[in-house]
This record gives C-alpha cells, structure tokens and sequence, in this order.
C-alpha cells in the first residue's frame, strides 16, 4: 500500500539530489523523516554536498549548545532570584537585634569553623563577611574589643604578604600591629592564585571562656533540636 506522501515521492528525491538535508525537505515538503529515510537510501550526494550538510551539521550544534548554556543561565537565574526573595522573607520576620538569635547564631558559626582543640578563642576563614560578623558578635554579646584580637594569614606562594595584610587590616578594621605571622603553603609554587582569594585569615583571642561557651552552646543546641518532642 502506498503511503499518501508517494506523490511527493519524485520531488522530494529531487532534493535531496540538490544536496538539501533530510531536515530541509521534511520542513518543506511536511513527510515524515522515517519514510523520507527509506526513500533517501539509494540517493549517493557528492562529496562536496556531503561537506556542505557536515558544515552545517557542526554550526547547528555549536548554535544549540550556545542557545542551552542560554537556556541553563536564565533557569538558573531564576532559582537564584527566587532563593534570594526566599531569604528576604525570612530575614523580614527574623529579630537580628535579639540577642539569644545573635548567640546561637555565633555559636553555630563557631561550633562549624572555629577553633574547639585549643585553649584559645579562634576561627579562621578565607571570607571577610563571615570574620566581620565574629567581630561584630563577640562584641556585642561578651564586649570583646577588637584591640584584643591578634590576626595570622595563610598565603599560597604568591601572594605578597604585606598587601595581604593591608587587605584583611582594612576589611576588619584592626591594625596592622595586631597582625603577628604569616605561614605560606610553598606546595603552591608555580600555580597562580585565582583573582580575589586573599588567603585565610585567623582571629585569635586568649579568652578560654567564650570559647567554651560557643562550644557547649552549639553542641546542646543541636541535641536539643534533635531530641526536641513531637518528632
């Protein structure tokens, strides 16, 4: 039985003939690829017309990926407007002035990056906003002066220490006098430093008290959100 495409049959050989893409005479002639498929199996193009359909083949996937990377940029645009708007609500209803939200907090924080195996008050981290807000939160929440914190920097090999320091002493707001060594990872020699990382900084402060505190804070906080009835 013949298919309601035959009478196309001859025409759309026609073009194939001209070099015209499988794709092209199904867009014009509207017949579906598999029959025109069959039709096409004894149609032998040239050479040149065979690199003329591979040269447009390799532009239309060139098109296609730069059209999903589009695509893949603009879905996650949108994810990350949405989170941010998210947060935004949270942070509407959240007392940032209250002092208990501000201590655990803190204390979360310290339970995660800060020092827990010394007898020091201490935590490091490559992110001036997250030292800021440990400044900011021993501050108003024990009255520990920023005078009383000493600094340390881990550098990779090329970076310059003295501009390092200048950074994190403007960033932080704490003198240069306070800042008293610097250790640098010589395993990184040869391999540059990405634009912007401006190495780890520590905050060290002799004060065993706060940081006990922090820790045993954060650790009953967590059992207890754990353990809390009705879950």
């Amino acid at each position: 039985m013949k298919s309601k495409w035959f009478k196309l049959k001859a025409t759309a050989i026609a073009l194939r003939k001209t070099g015209q893409s499988i794709r092209d005479v199904e867009s014009e002639l509207k017949i579906p690829r598999s029959t025109l498929s069959g039709w096409f199996k004894d149609v032998e193009l040239t050479k040149s017309q065979k690199k003329i359909l591979e040269q447009r083949h390799q532009k239309a996937l060139i098109k296609a990926r730069i059209e999903a990377v589009k695509w893949h940029n603009a879905q996650k645009a949108d994810r990350i407007s949405y989170a941010k708007n998210e947060a935004e609500k949270s942070l509407k209803i959240t007392d940032i002035k209250n002092k208990q939200i501000l201590e655990a907090s803190l204390a979360m924080l310290y339970l995660a990056e800060g020092f827990k195996k010394t007898d020091t008050l201490g935590i490091g981290n490559s992110d001036p906003l997250i030292l800021k807000f440990f400044i900011k939160a021993v501050k108003e929440l024990y009255g520990l002066e920023r005078s009383k914190i000493k600094c340390e920097l881990h550098l990779r090999a090329d970076q310059n220490p003295k501009e390092i320091q200048r950074f994190w002493s403007k960033e932080l707001d704490i003198p240069l006098i306070n800042f008293t060594s610097v250790s640098v990872d010589n395993r990184t020699k040869g391999r540059p430093t990405y634009k912007d990382y401006r190495g780890v900084c520590v905050l060290r402060c002799s004060n065993l008290a706060i940081q006990r505190k922090l820790v045993y804070f954060g650790i009953g906080f967590c059992q207890k959100t754990i353990e809390k009835e009705g879950d």
